[in-house]
């Protein structure tokens, strides 16, 4: 006997509805073919014993399973419910009725239990989209997929609640959840509050969170450049359903959401290693996977000690910071990851990490400081808006009582400052940010009046700042503009976006 269910395979951060065919017919093999890896393959293994242990019947006779689209690669254990349902049907153990209604995953423990999958949100949108009635999934995976409307998601717990269901002997009731809740109140672990001082650095960052600013924090060692890193999240704006959508399907394709969990509510902050690969940092692999960058995605991505990292590992990023996707092409396919994030690097100013520090003194050697800022490539660096030196607290700061302004009250700041560049670029698609301006888009936003072009015809002759950081001067300045809720760039703005680069200074480490 012949019978068809359906199952679903990710490509990248898709999904594709794979048919599952199992034919019941005279002999003792067992015959699995469609592309399947090494854990498909196991599954006949492990469905046979759950069957065994749940009192039902394995077909001693011979089983052919084909997974078409055949030349689409099969991952994962996940098939395992899809195949076994499939075997029992065919067998004529479960009706067939509602088998060509549902999209069924889930993988066999050898008791019949159902152990948790990847990938259970883009598998979700694509049944959906297939015009499936509902799905079949482990309990832990079914608050997530039950995000997307129009489908009803099942969760069970073991093989015979998804055989009673189907013989019409149990009655199963879709999960329901509450509608997204942009409030993002206890989210974080983390506030601003808690930062003693550092009220210049932590203007700084409300500026890059408000125009989505890539920064580097230049610091000695314990002046606080990770601690303001960690509490950037918590200062963005909240995620709105469609980037919490795109952030969760990354996430459920890695594996990392937590059991029980639906959609992601806090923007992600991953923070690699320096010692991690260029694979690792943008993704990759022979069987392709997100990376750093994608798991960022809406989110920040953390580079500490940032000369550390491979020069290799570093130029890798040049490409997705400008056009906000990855491309991983293979002889076979190509698939994107998108790769939209705020960059924050944090750095010493030296091996020692003393240099320009108000009480230690710097024991480098001369040029030291020079050549070790030259281990950042002048095309990556350009693409870094804000450049902030970090001064260590005083104690006088540290020892104050009371709390300073909360992270809620700046992010209703940041909030409103990217409304006004949502109207902005309203008629312009891929731009939502003033980081994202071309030469001409400055042009026309940016534009300054006489008394602003000759501060900043004359800062740049003073400071002999590069010609790379006229443009991303004026970036910052719109952003503090809108900050300010105003029209116009004014000389206040303007001021304080000169002083952002530090780096371009031709003096500096000098």
């Amino acid at each position: 006997m012949l019978v068809k269910t359906f199952g679903s395979a990710l490509n990248g951060i898709e999904a594709i509805t794979v048919t599952i065919e199992v034919n019941i017919d005279r002999g003792v093999q067992f015959f699995l073919v469609g592309l399947p890896d090494s854990a498909v393959k196991e599954s006949q293994q492990r469905i046979e014993a759950a069957l065994t242990n749940n009192d039902l019947k394995y077909p001693k006779k011979k089983v052919t399973i084909n997974m078409a689209p055949a030349d689409i690669r099969k991952e994962g254990s996940s098939y395992d419910l899809p195949i076994a349902i499939a075997i029992l049907a065919a067998s004529e153990q479960v009706s067939t009725e509602l088998l060509d209604q549902y999209i069924i995953m889930g993988e066999l423990s050898l008791d019949g239990s159902l152990n948790p999958i990847r990938g259970v949100l883009p598998i979700a949108i694509r049944a959906m989209q297939d015009g499936f009635k509902g799905l079949i999934l482990p309990s832990a995976n079914a608050q997530e997929a039950a995000v997307v409307e129009d489908i009803d998601v099942y969760g069970v717990d073991n093989i015979m609640d998804v055989i009673s269901f189907l013989n019409g002997a149990s009655n199963l009731k879709p999960i329901e959840i509450s509608r997204y809740d942009q409030n993002i109140e206890d989210v974080y672990a983390f506030d601003f509050a808690d930062v003693k001082g550092q009220e210049n650095i932590k203007r700084a960052l409300e500026v890059s969170a408000a125009g989505s600013h890539n920064v580097i924090l230049i610091g000695s060692p314990g002046s606080g450049k990770t601690m303001l890193a960690k509490r950037l999240p918590t200062i963005m704006p909240p995620m709105t359903l469609k980037e919490a959508l795109e952030t969760t399907k990354i996430h459920s394709v890695v594996g990392l959401l937590g059991n029980g969990l639906s959609l992601l509510k806090s923007r992600p902050f991953r923070s690699p290693h320096h010692t991690t690969s260029y694979v690792g940092l943008v993704g990759g692999g022979a069987y392709p996977q997100p990376g750093e960058i994608s798991l960022a995605h809406n989110g920040v991505l953390f580079l500490d000690e940032l000369p550390e990292f491979k020069r290799n590992v570093l130029e890798v990023l040049r490409q997705p910071m400008e056009d906000r996707v990855v491309t991983i092409a293979r002889a076979k396919q190509t698939i994107e990851f998108p790769a939209s994030f705020m960059l924050v690097a944090a750095m010493n100013p030296c091996p020692c990490g003393y240099y320009n520090h108000p009480t230690q003194e710097c024991t480098c050697q001369p040029g030291t400081v020079e050549k070790y800022l030259n281990r950042i490539s002048g095309p990556l660096l350009d693409r870094i808006d804000l450049h902030i030196e970090v001064v260590p607290v005083p104690f006088e700061e540290l020892s104050k009582k009371g709390t300073g302004e909360k992270s809620s009250v700046v992010r209703a700041r940041v909030t409103r400052a990217r409304q006004i560049q949502t109207e902005r670029f309203a008629d312009i698609p891929g731009i939502h940010s003033n980081s994202q301006m071309n030469s001409k888009m400055i042009q026309k936003y940016c534009s300054l009046n006489d008394e602003c072009t000759n501060l900043l015809k004359g800062a740049m002759e003073k400071l002999s700042l590069s010609a790379r950081a006229h443009d991303r001067i004026l970036k910052v300045a719109r952003t503090i503009a809108d900050l300010d809720n105003s029209q116009y760039i004014k000389e206040e703005h303007l001021a304080e976006a000169i002083q952002y680069r530090s780096l371009d200074r031709e003096n500096w480490g000098k």
